[in-house]
């Protein structure tokens, strides 16, 4: 079997760089819609806490995803979006737009969950 070539190990990162972007997206969605419809469970929290680990990895990668420093080992053209499977304009306003959305969803759920105790400490 030949080694993979740097263009094969690309469209691997970009690929499941791809994945895991959508599962994020999945979660900050998630979060909002928990938020808005008022469906607060045990998911929420972990799709918050997952959503926040990946805020510290990339603030401890000084804002790059782990997948694009990798991206740079196989390619010296570097555009926005060279390291995932997304339109370029959504590669470049990426973290301003879900970065908007989960806080805007996080808000919304903390929110509830201070109604919903709001209502607990009243009735008792």
């Amino acid at each position: 079997m030949k080694p993979l070539s740097d263009t094969d190990k690309l469209k691997i990162i970009k690929f499941t760089h791809t994945i895991i972007w959508g599962i994020f997206v999945a979660a900050i969605l998630y979060v909002c819609y928990v938020g808005i419809f008022n469906k607060v469970t045990g998911l929420v929290w972990f799709c918050i806490a997952a959503v926040l680990f990946e805020g510290i990895v990339l603030l401890i990668n000084k804002w790059k995803c782990p997948f694009t420093i990798l991206g740079y080992k196989y390619t010296d053209n570097h555009p926005v979006g060279f390291d995932i499977y997304l339109p370029a304009w959504l590669a470049k306003h990426n973290k301003t737009i879900f970065s908007s959305l989960f806080t805007t969803g996080l808000v919304l759920v903390l929110w509830r969950k201070l109604l919903q105790i709001k209502y607990v400490i009243q009735t008792e």
